[in-house]
């Protein structure tokens, strides 16, 4: 579906034609500015064949957010979404239903789409994610797909941070220490 060119086109701005197959799973970082909050992103590339699902699973854990991908000149890359959603959401520590995602749908630049814009909108609208048309060729939409999961990770890294703080013990005392004479 284009994930491995995506990432590619987001950490190195660069494009290339042809890419070998995902194996488990690549690693990229990139530093960007958040709500001014510095993050380093670790984005985990991983394989998308249905052959690596098991091995592919062991490195949700841990995620502060998922970007999940289909082609939308390829319609099975599209219905295959519930499925690696799911697979996603089961596996992911704490299992959250509002766990910060967005969809990209990739390959808008070419002429025979096969998944309509309003179909995808409409499978996104209804599981409340963010949907962005990409071109990874092109340029299109991509930054702005990572910087609205980076922003969603960090609202929900900052959430769990603040009621950690509202509901922990306080330490200090509320009343003055008598003296005393020794």
């Amino acid at each position: 579906v284009g994930k491995t060119s995506l990432l590619h086109q987001y950490v190195h701005k660069t494009f290339y034609e042809d890419y070998r197959t995902t194996l488990g799973a690549s690693i990229l970082t990139k530093v960007l500015a958040v709500d001014n909050t510095s993050l380093k992103l670790q984005i985990w590339d991983t394989g998308g064949q249905e052959r690596f699902r098991s091995m592919v699973s062991t490195f949700y854990k841990g995620s502060d957010g998922c970007m999940l991908a289909f082609d939308v000149t390829d319609r099975e890359s599209f219905e295959a979404l519930d499925n690696w959603r799911d697979d996603f959401l089961e596996k992911v520590i704490p299992r959250e239903q509002d766990f910060p995602m967005v969809v990209l749908g990739n390959k808008i630049d070419l002429c025979d789409r096969q998944v309509p814009k309003e179909m995808a909108s409409a499978w996104c609208k209804e599981k409340d994610i963010p949907y962005f048309e990409v071109s990874a060729k092109n340029n299109i939409n991509v930054a702005e797909a990572f910087e609205t999961l980076a922003k969603q990770a960090l609202a929900t890294y900052k959430g769990i941070f603040e009621s950690y703080l509202t509901d922990s013990i306080k330490l200090t005392p509320n009343h003055k220490p008598k003296k005393s004479c020794c």
